[in-house]
């Protein structure tokens, strides 16, 4: 017998939101890690509030809600909040029930400024350490470090010269013809007026430059998670510095090894990592000119090599950050923004690994 087409809604349900969420859903142990974080970050959020007048997003869903927009690819807040209405899993990760109303996107984007100028993003990354830490995840000897190219919001007819004189471009106008061809243009005398934090860039000899930023990791490698993450401008010399701060963020002043690849291969990077006790297991860039800058008394330990191999697993958190998190071009502007748009998606995906990690490991072992 055919069945009706017709669309019949009880007047009462008693369906809870938890019920509309499988049991084996792999986002389930992704939010009890989130949570136990942000119960972490409670004291933070009261000194950030004023005890009296209108209430504001709650800062636990305003972050829950910027972590669902990077673990489901969403490109806009815009969209986010479209979807936030009519997706159920999402209303569970956040905390709001079926008939909550969902915020203006405008004032969600009101609220994030507020966590960037807390440094709450900071905060959260450092309370998801904290747990990882907890369960015997880190190693606090072993370390790899490496950068990535992170592309602007803007656009080479922004890149225009700091004086105002721009000869290239014919005509008024945002989409007015440019010809670029013989005239010299640098970060020295040129600037964007979309993103002025934005620097030209261009990673070898035979690619394009474009404007960007740098973000870079520092990354355990017992389990592959990333304890520091930032974001710098955009040049030649910005991995090695990012590198050594980074480092020297880690506690502790016992014996640690740092792996690296070609690009970390020079003396002054090498002097700086013995200077603080730190092993570095950089891969040797034997033809560039002067040579490589290690030696024997390193890359013949059998440690060396394993350092070689466990450091491509940064490559991991870059590949699903610029395919998931969409960090491969960023949407935001300002160095400011995009830092914490970088730390986030590194933090998300320390979640996701953590998760995959504490749900293979029998019950006991989790604690």
């Amino acid at each position: 017998m055919r069945g009706s087409d017709g669309l019949q809604e009880g007047l009462f349900t008693l369906a809870k939101l938890d019920d509309f969420v499988p049991a084996d859903h792999p986002v389930r142990a992704i939010r009890l890690l989130v949570n136990e974080a942000l119960a972490g970050l409670n004291s933070r959020f009261n000194a950030i509030y004023a005890d009296s007048g209108r209430a504001s997003i709650a800062p636990e869903k305003l972050l829950r809600a910027m972590l669902v927009q990077v673990l489901f690819s969403i490109r806009s807040e815009r969209q986010l909040m479209e979807q936030v209405r009519y997706n159920l899993l999402f209303r569970w990760f956040i905390g709001l029930a079926i008939d909550d109303a969902v915020w203006d996107h405008s004032v969600f984007s009101k609220n994030r400024d507020r966590l960037l100028e807390h440094a709450v993003v900071e905060g959260f990354f450092t309370e998801v350490m904290r747990l990882a830490d907890k369960r015997k995840l880190l190693s606090k000897e072993h370390f790899s470090v490496d950068g990535t190219l992170i592309q602007a919001w803007a656009s080479h007819k922004s890149f225009v010269p700091r004086d105002g004189d721009d000869p290239g471009n014919d005509s008024g106008g945002r989409n007015a013809e440019a010809d670029w061809k013989g005239r010299s243009r640098s970060n020295d005398t040129h600037a964007s007026t979309t993103d002025p934090d934005a620097k030209l860039f261009r990673k070898g000899n035979n690619q394009a430059a474009v404007l960007a930023y740098q973000g870079h990791v520092l990354m355990e490698n017992r389990s592959g998670l990333v304890v520091g993450a930032v974001v710098t401008q955009a040049d030649g010399y910005g991995e090695r510095a990012a590198a050594m701060a980074m480092l020297d963020t880690v506690p502790g002043k016992h014996r640690k090894t740092l792996a690296a690849d070609k690009g970390y291969d020079t003396r002054d990077f090498i002097a700086e990592c013995r200077r603080r006790r730190v092993t570095p297991h950089v891969a040797s860039h034997a033809t560039r000119w002067g040579g490589s800058a290690m030696d024997g008394r390193t890359t013949r330990h059998a440690g060396y090599a394993a350092s070689q191999r466990v450091r491509k697993r940064i490559e991991e958190h870059f590949g699903w950050g610029k395919t998931v998190g969409r960090i491969r071009q960023t949407v935001y502007r300002g160095l400011k923004r995009v830092d914490q748009h970088f730390k986030l998606t590194m933090t998300a995906s320390n979640i996701v690994r953590m998760a995959r990690i504490l749900t293979a490991m029998p019950q006991g072992a989790q604690r």
